[in-house]
């Protein structure tokens, strides 16, 4: 199995690689998008929270950057039904000028959330084993 991640090229001023949602999300925030960008990347969110689980709402403690830092979620790499919109979201970034990356991967660290389509996991040197097991909704 194999996972896929899209994130920030450069580390932002904490060091950490927002991925690509939330690349988008400070756009949207920011003020910078146009009224057609927008729409586009609300209708975007709308439909990706309704296509699958938010693993914040099965641990809410998953993102807390003390208990898991450098926490990340990636796609697994036969979600084909959610990748097949990603695309849209890079060229947004694109627009904008927000450079990102794609990353692939066997092994990103330490899994603390897996479902059908993603895992969210800490990096092997960011990871300490009293956090525990993965956790499976």
């Amino acid at each position: 199995m194999r996972y896929v991640r899209y994130e920030s090229a450069v580390p932002n001023s904490r060091g950490t690689h927002p991925g690509v949602f939330g690349l988008a999300n400070g756009l949207a925030r920011s003020g910078r998008l146009s009224a057609a960008d927008w729409a586009w990347w609300r209708a975007g969110n709308d439909w990706f929270t309704s296509a699958y689980r938010d693993p914040a709402t099965v641990d809410p403690a998953l993102f807390d950057k003390a208990r898991h830092p450098g926490a990340t979620c990636w796609f697994l790499d036969s979600a084909e039904h959610l990748l097949c919109r990603v695309p849209g979201y890079l060229a947004l970034l694109d627009r904008y000028g927000m450079a990102w990356r794609e990353r692939r991967s066997a092994d990103p660290g330490v899994i603390r959330y897996a479902d059908a389509d993603q895992i969210v996991a800490t990096p092997y040197q960011l990871s300490h084993p009293a956090y525990g097991p993965c956790r499976r909704p």
